[in-house]
C-alpha cells in the first residue's frame, strides 16, 4: 500500500474515531423486536418505503442505464435505507453521517457490495474453488472476504450465488459449484457460515444473499436473463437443495432470479417468494430484488404498467428495490387506492430494521468503517498464502500423457532444458476473472512471473504472446514458432479474458477463440511436448487439444496469487488434486451436458451403440470429454475390495461402504473418493447416478486405506410426482470412485 494511501486512510481513521462508540452490546430478541416496533411507530409512509429503496453510487452499472436522484439528496431526505456500489471508506463514512445526522429519524444505510470471490484480495472463481472439493478452506476464503470488506463499511453481501448449473455457455456458471445439487449445497453452506460467522453482531461478518432464487441456472440456450420453464418436481430435486442448505445455515438474505416461473417473473411471483420461500421453507430475513427486476416484471410483459409491477413484486413479499424507484414512484398510491395494506409494508420494512438493529447499525453506526483494518486486512501476506493453498487446490490434471509433468525442476534451474511460454495468458494479469473489485488488480501474479521466482532464468524460459486472446498479433505467431523451436517444452497458455465471463457472458461457441487456436495449431506441428495452462471462467470444448497436446492443466481463473499457484504444479511442488464439478462437453452440441442425467425410454448402452432409434446422436458420443469428479494427479490411485455390511435394509436403517484405495505411484497425494447411490427404480424416473458423499485421503507411494461411507435413509430420499421427499422400497446401486464414470459398484436393496 503507498504511502499516499496509507495517509488517506491515517486521514479517515483521525475522522472516523469521534464517531465509534464503545461498549456497545449485542441486544437481545425482545430488545431488537420492541425498538423496531418503536422505530416504526415513527415513520412516515415515504420513510417507510425509503428503507425498502436502494440506490447505486458507483460508475458501475449491471443494467440498463437508471434514472434517480443525487445519492446524496436521496440519503438526506431519507429515501434509501441501502448503498449498492460505495467501494470507497470515505464514501461509506460520508454518506453513513448524511443519513445518522441529517435524515429526519438518522436510520443508519446498508452499504451493499457484490463480494463474490474476494474483496481486495481475491480468491479463485466459485466455479474454481468448487473443484477443490474442500469446505475448509472455501468457508476460510468468505471468512476472509467478509473480513476486508466489512474493514471498508460494507455490511450487506450480494452474494453467494447457489444457482445449480448445466450448460457452460451460460457465463454466470463461473459464480456457482457446478451441476450437483449435493456438492452445491455444501458449499452453499460453507460459504454462509464463512460470510455470517457465527454471530452477525461480530463487525467482521457480512450478511450473506442467497442468489438467483430460483432456477435461473437453467436458463434456455444458456443465454444470461433468458426464459426458464421447469417442473416444480425438477425444481425441488435439482435446484432447490443448495437453497435449502443455505437457509439451514442462517442466511439473512434472499435475492430473486431474473427469470419467470410458471409464466411469472419472480421478482413479482407470489408462489415462488411467498408461499414457498417464506411459508414453506420458513424464510424471515430480508428479500431483496436484483438489479432492477422489478422494473422487468413491466418489460417481461407480466404488468399493465410499472405502477402494477410494483404491486405484484409487494405482494410476492419483495421487501428492498434494487435501484429502480418504482416502490418510491408507485406505493403511496396503491395504499391511498387499497390495492396494497399498510400492514405489507411494515412487515418489510420490520425485517430490515431488525438487521440493522441485529448488525449493531442502530446502536454504533460507524462500527464498520475501521480505515486502520483496511490497512491492516486488505492484501495482507496471510490472506495472500490462504487465497494461494485455495489456488493450488483448485486446479484440475485433466491429461497427463507420458507423465510429462512435473516438468524437471532441476533441469530447468540448472539450465538443462528449456520451456518456452507461449499465449496471451503465459505473462498476463487477468487472472481474477470477473465479479471483483480489487484494487491491487496490478499486483496479481502471472504464470511468467510464478515461474520466474521459483528461479528459472530468462534464458531457460523462453517467452512470446503469439496472439491476443480474441485477435492476432501481426508477426505473433512467427516469432512465437521461433521461440518454441529453441525449447524442449512448450507450455501454451490460453483461455478467455475475464469479460468473457460472468454476467451478461453468454457464449454460442465454447471452444478457444480461432487466433489462439491458429497459435496452437502451429506449435503442435514442431512435434515437441505441449503442455496447455487454460485460464478460464466455464467449461470449454478441447477435444482438438485432447489429441493435439500431451497435457492439459485447469487453472480456471485463480485469483490474486495465481502464477505462483500454477507454478507449484508445472513444477511438482503441489500435486494437483482438483476434481470437476461441471461436465466439460466434447462438442459443442452436448450442451446442456451433465452426469446425473436420467435414462430416457431408449438409453444408449455398450450393446446398442450402433443402432439407430435410440436416444443419441449420429455424429458423436452422448458422453462428455471429461466427466463430473474427474480430475488427475502425479499419483495413481487404485481402487479395489469395495463392500457393503448388508446388502438388504429397513427403513431407519443404514449401510456401512467400505472400498480399498492405493497409491500405486511414485509420488505423494490427495484423493477425493466419491460415492453415488442410482436408485434403479421408483415412482418417477431416477438419475443414473448421484452423489451422495466423498472423502479426502493423502497417500504415501505404495500406502492403502479403507474408507468408510455410512448410508442412511435420507440419502435416498428424493421428491416424487405428489411433491413429497421420500425414500422408496427398491434395488439401488451404490459406486465408488475417482470421478462419477471410473467407479467399484454394488448392488443393495431398502425394503
Amino acid at each position: 500500500m503507498s504511502n499516499i494511501h496509507h495517509q488517506d486512510t491515517d486521514t479517515l481513521a483521525a475522522l472516523v474515531a469521534p464517531y465509534r462508540k464503545t461498549g456497545v452490546t449485542k441486544r437481545s430478541e425482545d430488545n431488537i423486536r420492541q425498538s423496531v416496533e418503536e422505530l416504526l411507530s415513527q415513520m412516515t409512509l415515504e420513510e417507510k418505503i425509503g428503507q425498502m429503496s436502494q440506490c447505486a453510487d458507483s460508475e458501475f452499472s449491471f443494467g440498463a442505464d437508471i434514472e434517480a436522484g443525487p445519492t446524496d439528496v436521496l440519503v438526506r431526505e431519507g429515501r434509501v435505507g441501502s448503498i449498492l456500489g460505495a467501494f470507497n471508506s470515505h464514501r461509506t463514512f460520508e454518506l453513513q453521517k448524511l443519513a445518522v445526522e441529517q435524515s429526519r429519524l438518522g436510520v443508519p444505510l446498508f452499504f451493499n457490495a457484490d463480494v463474490i470471490h474476494g474483496y481486495q484480495t481475491i480468491f479463485p472463481i466459485p466455479l474454481a474453488w468448487a473443484s477443490s472439493w474442500n469446505m475448509e478452506q472455501i468457508r476460510e476464503a468468505c471468512v476472509i472476504a467478509a473480513r476486508e470488506a466489512t474493514a471498508s463499511g460494507i455490511t450487506y453481501n450480494h452474494g453467494p450465488m447457489v444457482d445449480i448449473s448445466r450448460d457452460a455457455r451460460w457465463g454466470r456458471v463461473m459464480e456457482g459449484a457446478g451441476e450437483d445439487p449435493y456438492l452445491g449445497s455444501l458449499i452453499a453452506k460453507a460459504q454462509v457460515e464463512g460470510f455470517q460467522g457465527d454471530n452477525l453482531f461480530n463487525e467482521e461478518t457480512l450478511i450473506a444473499c442467497l442468489k438467483h432464487f430460483v432456477a435461473y441456472g437453467a436458463s434456455e440456450a444458456g443465454r444470461d436473463y433468458n426464459t426458464v420453464d421447469i417442473s416444480e418436481w425438477m425444481l425441488r430435486n435439482i435446484y432447490l437443495p443448495p437453497f435449502q442448505a443455505g437457509l439451514e445455515a442462517g442466511s439473512a438474505s434472499v435475492m430473486n432470479a431474473f427469470n419467470f416461473y410458471n409464466g411469472i417473473p419472480i421478482a413479482g411471483n407470489r408462489f415462488i417468494l411467498n408461499d414457498l420461500l417464506r411459508k414453506e421453507l420458513g424464510f424471515d430475513g430480508m428479500l431483496i430484488s436484483d438489479y432492477g427486476a422489478i422494473d422487468e416484471i413491466y418489460v417481461h410483459g407480466a404488468a399493465r404498467d410499472r405502477k402494477e409491477a410494483a404491486r405484484l413484486s409487494l405482494d410476492a413479499s419483495m421487501d428492498i428495490e434494487m435501484v429502480t424507484q418504482l416502490y418510491e414512484q408507485h406505493l403511496p398510491a396503491l395504499v391511498a387506492e387499497g390495492k396494497i395494506q399498510i400492514e405489507q409494508i411494515d412487515e418489510a420494512v420490520r425485517r430490515i430494521l431488525t438487521y440493522k438493529y441485529e448488525i449493531g447499525l442502530m446502536d454504533d453506526p460507524f462500527r464498520y468503517i475501521r480505515p486502520e483494518k483496511e490497512v491492516e486486512y486488505h492484501f495482507n501476506a496471510e490472506h495472500l498464502q490462504a487465497s494461494l493453498e485455495l489456488a493450488r487446490r483448485s486446479i484440475v490434471l485433466l491429461k497427463n500423457e507420458r507423465r510429462i509433468l512435473p516438468l524437471p525442476q532441476e533441469g530447468l534451474l540448472q539450465g538443462d532444458m528449456t520451456v518456452a511460454l507461449i499465449g496471451p495468458f503465459a505473462d498476463s494479469k487477468d487472472m481474477l476473472g470477473t465479479w471483483q473489485f480489487s484494487r491491487y488488480k496490478e499486483e496479481t501474479v502471472t504464470l511468467r512471473e510464478g515461474l520466474q521466482a521459483k528461479g528459472i532464468a530468462d534464458t531457460t524460459l523462453l517467452y512470446a504472446q503469439g496472439s491476443g486472446v480474441n485477435e492476432a498479433i501481426p508477426g505473433g505467431i512467427e516469432q512465437a514458432v521461433k521461440t518454441a523451436r529453441a525449447a524442449d517444452v512448450i507450455v501454451l497458455a490460453l483461455g478467455e479474458h475475464s469479460e468473457m465471463t460472468g454476467e451478461a457472458a453468454s457464449r454460442m461457441d465454447i471452444s478457444i477463440p480461432a487466433p489462439q487456436q491458429r497459435l496452437a495449431e502451429e506449435l503442435v506441428k514442431l512435434g515437441k511436448p505441449v503442455v496447455l495452462v487454460l485460464t478460464n471462467g466455464r467449461p470449454l470444448v478441447l477435444d482438438w487439444f485432447e489429441q493435439h497436446v500431451d497435457a492439459i492443466v485447469e487453472t480456471w481463473f485463480l485469483g490474486s496469487q495465481a502464477g505462483h499457484a500454477i507454478a507449484d504444479v508445472l513444477l511438482g511442488d503441489y500435486n494437483p488434486s482438483g476434481k470437476l464439478t461441471m461436465s466439460f462437453p466434447k462438442h459443442l452440441g452436448q450442451t446442456p451436458i451433465y452426469y446425473n442425467h436420467f435414462n430416457t425410454g431408449r438409453p444408449v448402452t455398450e450393446e446398442n451403440r450402433e443402432e439407430k432409434y435410440i436416444s443419441k446422436y449420429l455424429d458423436g458420443p452422448n458422453d462428455p470429454l471429461y466427466p463430473f469428479g474427474y480430475g488427475l494427479s502425479y499419483a495413481h490411485f487404485t481402487y479395489s475390495a469395495l463392500k457393503l455390511d448388508r446388502d438388504i435394509i429397513k427403513q431407519g436403517e443404514s449401510i456401512t461402504v467400505r472400498a480399498t484405495v492405493t497409491n500405486t505411484g511414485n509420488m505423494a497425494g490427495e484423493e477425493t473418493v466419491q460415492m453415488y447411490i442410482q436408485d434403479l427404480y421408483g415412482s418417477t424416473v431416477r438419475p443414473v447416478k448421484e452423489l451422495k458423499g466423498f472423502h479426502k485421503v493423502y497417500l504415501q507411494p505404495g500406502q492403502s486405506t479403507g474408507v468408510e461411507f455410512t448410508i442412511t435413509e435420507d440419502d435416498l430420499k428424493f421428491c416424487n410426482a405428489a411433491l413429497e421427499w421420500v425414500a422408496e422400497p427398491g434395488e439401488f446401486k451404490v459406486y465408488v470412485g475417482t470421478s462419477s464414470v471410473d467407479v467399484l459398484e454394488r448392488t443393495f436393496e431398502l425394503i
